[in-house]
Formats: C-alpha cells, structure tokens, sequence
C-alpha cells in the first residue's frame, strides 16, 4: 500500500509532521486569533527539515504557510489544506561576541525568551512589546516598540539572515551578502524565503523607566494635543504610547498614556517623564524602574465571540483634527480600541531608501482596532477610516493589519518600495511560493 507523502516526510526531518487526527495537531493547527485546518504542521528542527519540508511542499502542491510563534493578525500563520512551516522549535538565543554585541536569534524564538537571555548582560535589542511574538515575524515587518525611539525599529539593528529559499538553497544576506535581498528582508515579509535565523547587534540597556498615567475621558483631546507637542521635542530616550479603551456599553474609559524611558537614570527619567504628568488632571500614576524584559507583556483575552479587525496608517502630522476624530469615534462605537504609538528619533534618521519599510518620517503610527461579530458596526468602521484617510498618510504598517489584500499591500508598500521589491520576488521566488504574506507577486 502506497505511504502518503507527508507520512514519507517525517523519515526525513528530525522535527515533526503533525497531521489532522493526531494528539498534538489540535493545539498546533490554529494561530493565535484564526483557525485553521492545514494538511500538515511541519515542526521544523533545524534548516535541513525546512528544506525538506518545502520539496514535499511544491512536490504535492500544497500552500505553505510559515510560522515564528502564530500572532499574525491576518491569519497568515495557518490556512486549509496546506502545510503549515512551524518554526517555534527553532529558538536558539546566542550571544555570539558580547565586545560586539553580536546575537543570533533562531526565527521561532519569541521576544520574551530573546530578551530573557539578553538581559542577564544588560543588552537589548528593540522589539514589539508583546514577549510571546515571535522574532521572525516582527522582524521581517518592522518592528515598533518600547526602544523605537532611542534604538529605531527591530530590524533596524540586523546585521545578516539566513534563509531557505523556493528551490531549496541555503541563501545568506547581509550589507556584503547579496545586499539588495537585505534590503528587501528589512520590511518586505517573508515573500522571499523561510528565514531561519537572524543577526542583530544589540545595545547596552541596562534598565527603563516604565510610567503608566491615566487621565479623566473628558480630557482625552486636550491631553493627546499636548502629549503629541512634547513629544517633538523629548529626548530619544524617551518613547510613548497612548490608549483608548473601548466602552462595551459602559463608563468611558480614561484615556491612558504609557511611557518607557530607555536608561537607568533616575534623573533623566524624572526629568524626561514630568512633562507628560503635567498635560492634564492626573488619575492613576504609576512609575517604576525595571529590566527591558518587563516592558514585554501578554496579550490579553478577547472578548468571547468578538472577532478583531485592525487597521492603521502613519500619520506625517498628528495633526488637531486627526485627534479630535479618534476620540469621537472611540465615543461612538463602544468596541473600538484606538493605540498611537510615537515615532521619530532613531526611527526617522535611518534614509527612507534604506530599507523596505519606507514611512521613515512620521510622527505617529495611528492603529485602530474595532471587536466585532456585526456586519453594521464594521460598515461603521470603514466609513470611519474613508474619513480618516484625508487626515493620515496612505500608508500603514503591515505587522498591524486583520488582512492582506492587494489593496493592503498597496498601502504597506510605496510604488518604488513595491517595484523593487518585486524585482528581487523574481529573483528568488519566481513560482511565487511564499505568498501568504503581504505578497508582493514577482515582476513579470
């Protein structure tokens, strides 16, 4: 009797082919938001089972999917009928010159346990804010969290990757190594291979500063207006978030601003952070010094039957309009959570043309999440950022989006960014193998 294809595979990896049916594939076969049914979850161990796993992959035709830990908010860590790549057993977090600061980070290992490792020589490499994301994900998008501003963006610290591509070849990119598919790597996803591992110079961050303050709702406008005019002229070190919370029927929630100052002195912090408790009546305040890797929390749960749709832009001026329509908006739909995230230091001085992620200038990323099983209130949604669109930037950030269209990609993407892109799609993925992603198809 013939033995299927995907049975054959596992006498060829040392990892794991988990197919539907068995014990472990119910826990492995979803992302952490969306369900899926794959045909198999490859549970790669090492890039000698990522080459194999792709042969049988284009071999039986089947949809590849990758996956570094599963936070995709489009979903792209799974699908039907397809294979998924899991790369979560490959974790490795070493520290390969501490003089040089020089790391190498397995794709599959999570934020949490690289900074984990990291933290025990006081270094750090700027992340997302979330310790269970997986580094290969974030890095290949971006990367805006807590140490944007002093240390720009995660992949702003990459030195070289490495990669499986469509055929099966071991490809290395970096500044000497094939530098136009490193520049495509930093922002441009994961259209050009299965990236294993990455190298990363890290920075010396012995401690933060983290404050979270809290302001009545009735403030909100006057508090963001001010917040926003600090924020041009603080420090690097200092970088800032702010948060509204959605209703769900109830009280309006106050408006909270959280901030993480990159250094462990005392009086820079004081000084950098009493700004923000001056722009309003103060509520809660709560500041602490603590290691970088505290700055990385979870994700909380969703609300039962609510599902999340996310949309962003960049905004070149967070201008007084754009933050009067973001709180009445937060005002009329009791669902919607609204996050910006403050940009500029180290983000904005890297050129533009640099890398594939391209909204070097701007002063804020403005992300929107709206919990919904309802058609009206997502109609209401769009409505919302039809009107918003005149008061941000066309372009968004593709780590934060619920899906990926053409429509998506043409906003994650400028045209030159796209074109040249897709030039190095041709190059390594003609067939377009990896393209459940923010897929740039090849030119041509």
């Amino acid at each position: 009797m013939p033995t299927s294809p995907l049975i054959r595979l596992r006498e060829r990896i040392s990892g794991e082919v988990v197919l539907p049916g068995e014990p472990a594939y119910p826990d492995l076969k979803n992302g952490f938001v969306h369900q899926g049914q794959p045909a198999a979850v490859v549970r790669c161990a090492g890039t000698g089972d990522v080459q194999e796993a792709l042969r049988c992959a284009r071999e039986e035709g089947l949809p590849v999917a990758v996956r570094s830990s599963g936070h995709s908010n489009a979903g792209l860590s799974t699908n039907d009928g397809g294979m998924v790549i899991d790369l979560r057993p490959m974790a490795e977090v070493e520290l390969l010159d501490r003089g040089q600061r020089l790391v190498r980070l397995g794709s599959g290992a999570t934020w949490g346990e690289a900074s984990q490792v990291l933290g025990r020589h006081d270094l750090a490499i700027s992340s997302g804010d979330t310790a269970t994301v997986g580094v290969g994900g974030l890095l290949l998008g971006g990367g805006i969290g807590w140490l944007a501003r002093r240390y720009g963006l995660a992949m702003d610290s990459l030195v070289a990757a490495e990669l499986v591509t469509a055929d099966g070849a071991i490809v290395r990119a970096g500044a000497d190594s094939d530098p136009e598919l490193f520049w495509a790597l930093r922002g441009g996803g994961g259209n050009f291979g299965v990236v294993t591992a990455f190298e990363l110079t890290a920075s010396r961050v012995p401690g933060v500063f983290y404050a979270e303050i809290s302001y009545p709702r009735s403030e909100a406008a006057a508090v963001l207006k001010g917040w926003r005019d600090y924020l041009r002229t603080a420090p690097e070190e200092l970088t800032s978030f702010a948060y509204l919370y959605p209703s769900f029927g109830g009280d309006p929630m106050p408006l909270y601003l959280a901030a993480c100052y990159a250094g462990d002195d005392p009086a820079g912090a004081e000084r950098a952070l009493a700004p923000l408790l001056a722009l309003g009546p103060v509520l809660t305040k709560d500041v602490t010094p603590r290691p970088y890797l505290e700055m990385l929390g979870e994700p909380g749960p969703l609300p039962p039957g609510l599902v999340p749709v996310v949309k962003n832009r960049f905004a070149d001026r967070l201008s007084d309009p754009l933050i009067d329509k973001l709180v009445a908006e937060t005002d009329r739909l009791e669902t919607l959570y609204v996050e910006l995230r403050s940009l500029g230091g180290a983000v904005a001085a890297v050129d533009p043309a640099a890398t594939a992620f391209a909204c070097r200038g701007s002063e804020a990323l403005v992300m929107t999440v709206l919990l919904s099983n309802d058609p009206g209130p997502e109609a209401e949604f769009g409505s919302m950022w039809s009107q918003l669109g005149a008061l941000t930037s066309p372009f968004g950030y593709g780590n934060f989006l619920s899906s990926a269209t053409a429509a998506d990609v043409a906003a994650v993407y400028p045209p030159a960014t796209y074109h040249r892109l897709a030039a190095v799609k041709a190059r390594l993925d003609p067939d377009n193998v990896f393209r459940s992603n923010l897929n740039v198809p090849p030119a041509g």
